[in-house]
């Protein structure tokens, strides 16, 4: 099922959001009473709201400056967006939400952290320092009706360490981590620096490594030899800095929509940016499982919290020595989590982090805290133990529903390429619009360049003067560029959805390509001054 049939039926729309309002009201219903009757939001992330749980995926895109961030944007959604800028210096100074829209736009952080609609309203108390450089561009663009893009500074290195962003980048890093389904984070294979301001970066990641996805950007420009050991280096760095059993994955690629170079590892750079694409494709068709993912840990570290605020309520006198006992209990907090791992059976993974929980404790007044209440408690058990294991059937349901990305992102124009995958009709026609009803007679602009198409054409045998697609693949791929961008392409060149381009549709191709090289951006579908003269009359006799 296709995202435009997905629109144009209501009632499959909301079969796939039945989970979705499933988890909203088990959260307001369950976890939401607790979370304000412990004061949860005063030491953890704020409570969720409405639009925490309809928002389409998001991506978080980080890395250091001139890694190629707002350059792998582009090549995933396939044009420019508001407000972006590509440059070898650090021209992305603000963190912008790149979301789907009616028309272009740009909307400030300031009027994002107020609307309802948007998932932003808790980035507040980040102050205007931050929301100054915060900021949301819309755009109509297919992809982005699907997954939502957010795209950060690049992250400063050593040279510029001592200078202030005048905001906490790795507390929003972190906000935002929470929150997203896919973190991407780009390495350069020509300067592989860790700075301490990216070591902190991945210290607000913690906790989120799941969610990770490493790329090693601009393989293309470095030999086999080189490659290896910029990739060595960079799994060893990492190793020290997650400081985890698992090892995270890396991609080897060269994100961006223009010809790559030649070179020994050219297949695995193609093989790897599928895989990643792949990954990124399946989000919409996850979410339901993140969402209910992350409110399942939220619930076990709002259990593990109750139990906290409650046994310091407890120890707490009713009189005398209050601050002497507090700062005490904060002192004995590593032995009062292991109290209440022993008496409560609740795991050990559950708690926050120690350090991080006596610094906010601080500034508490203990006397303020409440002790446990039963009915809250045995709510919160509820919704762990049966509530969502009622959901697991919903979401088998949700996965037979979702299908994959359109454009870039799309499975089937990535398989076209792939060796003995060239079969009849790769491609489905896609509907056209009641307005292309009047064909367009204007002279084919590809004409003029038809003789010097016709000479390459002819040049790789045709049989019945037509070429069948593994002989158009071997001659696309020599221009290097992405496969993904040769299958898009292919399906606009092959207009008559044969599995085979005869010599105006090779000719046509030739066109794209040489426009792509030239820095143009694909049309999402095929012009009509685009379209061969033949298949107009083709068209039009349909019609008739």
């Amino acid at each position: 099922m296709s995202f435009r049939r997905l629109r144009s039926n209501p009632k499959t729309l909301e079969d796939v959001n039945v989970v979705t309002e499933e988890l909203k009201a088990l959260y307001y219903k369950r976890l939401l009473p607790i979370e304000k009757y412990c004061s949860f939001h005063h030491f953890h992330s704020p409570s969720y709201e409405d639009a925490d749980f309809d928002n389409k995926p998001m991506v978080l895109v980080m890395g250091q400056y001139s890694t190629g961030k707002t350059t792998f944007i582009r090549y995933l959604i396939e044009q420019d967006f508001p407000g972006s800028r590509v440059g070898p210096e650090p021209t992305t100074d603000c963190f912008t939400a790149i979301m789907y829209g009616d028309t272009e736009g740009i909307i400030p952080g300031n009027a994002l952290s107020v609307d309802p609609k948007k998932p932003f309203r808790n980035l507040n108390p980040f102050g205007n320092s931050f929301l100054n450089r915060f900021q949301c561009a819309q755009l109509p663009n297919q992809i982005l009706e699907s997954i939502s893009i957010i795209d950060t500074p690049g992250i400063l290195t050593a040279a510029k360490r001592k200078l202030s962003r005048g905001y906490d980048f790795p507390a929003v890093l972190r906000w935002f981590a929470e929150r997203v389904d896919r973190i991407i984070l780009l390495f350069d294979a020509h300067k592989l620096e860790f700075s301490d301001e990216l070591t902190r970066a991945f210290g607000a990641l913690g906790g989120y490594e799941d969610k990770l996805r490493v790329v090693l950007n601009k393989a293309d420009r470095v030999d086999s030899q080189q490659l290896m050991r910029v990739y060595g280096a960079l799994m060893w760095s990492l190793g020290k800095v997650f400081r985890t059993p698992e090892i995270l994955r890396v991609y080897i690629g060269s994100f961006w929509s223009e010809p790559r170079r030649t070179c020994d590892h050219y297949q695995l750079i193609e093989l790897e940016e599928e895989d990643l694409l792949a990954d990124i494709r399946n989000l919409p068709r996850n979410a339901a499982v993140r969402k209910l993912n992350d409110l399942v840990k939220r619930a076990r570290l709002v259990r593990a919290h109750a139990h906290i605020i409650s046994h310091l309520k407890q120890e707490m006198p009713s009189i005398f020595c209050k601050e002497t006992k507090k700062h005490n209990l904060i002192y004995q907090l590593p032995v009062i989590f292991t109290k209440i791992q022993q008496q409560h059976r609740v795991p050990a993974g559950d708690f926050p982090d120690c350090t991080k929980m006596q610094e906010r404790l601080l500034g508490q007044d203990f006397s303020k805290f409440k002790t446990l209440k039963p009915s809250l408690m045995a709510s919160l058990d509820k919704l762990l133990s049966t509530d969502i294991a009622k959901l697991m059937p919903l979401l088998q349901q949700q996965e037979l529903r979702k299908k994959s990305l359109p454009g870039v992102l799309d499975g089937d124009f990535l398989g076209t390429f792939r060796p003995a995958c060239h079969k009849r009709d790769p491609f489905k026609q896609l509907p056209r619009d009641d307005e292309s009803s009047e064909i367009d007679l204007d002279e084919w602009v590809v004409e003029k360049y038809k003789p010097k198409y016709d000479e390459i054409f002819y040049s790789l045998c045709p049989k019945e003067g037509k070429l069948s697609g593994s002989k158009v693949r071997e001659w696309m791929v020599t221009t290097h560029l992405p496969n993904s961008v040769l299958a898009h392409i292919w399906r606009l060149s092959d207009v008559d959805c044969d599995g085979m381009l005869d010599n105006e549709e090779f000719a046509l191709a030739i066109h794209l390509i040489e426009g792509k090289m030239e820095g143009h951006w694909l049309p999402r579908e095929l012009p009509s001054h685009l379209v061969p003269p033949s298949k107009r009359l083709h068209d039009a006799s349909d019609e008739e």
